[in-house]
């Protein structure tokens, strides 16, 4: 049986992010790097910027990977426990997450990457981000070409404004 909370229930600073729409609270000056940039470059760009992932964009500047911390340290041997989903997917046939290996971030990126649109709610958002457990989400136009970033730390900015 699939319970949804309704809005009664919910506190109200709850109440008021659910109606908040993404292009309302997303950074729009987003810094990206491209499949073919060196990974020096990317890990550079997370370490001045205090960020922990970037948009893997092409050259029409569509969204077409992330690359994190994470998949940075999977490259020195460094993983996140294999999550239970990995667990069954092994189990079904499918190999357990690797070290990453590469000089390019298209090497190390991940790829798809999951988006989200500027008329997407903020708890929805909120959502997606708990489920696949990553801290931003690319925003994108009705051409998958990048237009912002929404993150947790936005989200909670806003919590703390209402």
């Amino acid at each position: 049986m699939d319970k949804k909370i309704s809005d009664e229930y919910l506190n109200p600073k709850a109440k008021a992010v659910s109606q908040i729409r993404v292009g309302d609270i997303m950074t729009t000056d987003v810094i990206a790097v491209k499949k073919y940039d060196d990974i020096n470059e990317a890990v550079w760009l997370l370490s001045e910027n205090n960020i922990s992932g970037l948009p893997v964009v092409d050259k029409e500047n569509r969204v077409i990977g992330v690359v994190s911390e994470a998949d940075i340290l999977s490259m020195a041997g460094i993983r996140r426990g294999h999550t239970f989903r990995d667990i069954l997917r092994h189990i079904l046939g499918e190999p357990l997450p690797e070290r990453k290996m590469g000089d390019l971030v298209g090497d190390i990126m991940t790829s798809p990457a999951i988006t989200t649109t500027p008329d997407t709610e903020v708890s929805e958002v909120a959502k997606v981000l708990d489920e696949h457990r990553i801290k931003r989400l690319p925003v994108v136009d009705d051409e998958n070409r990048l237009i912002g970033v929404v993150s947790r730390a936005d989200i909670v900015r806003v919590m703390s404004k209402k």
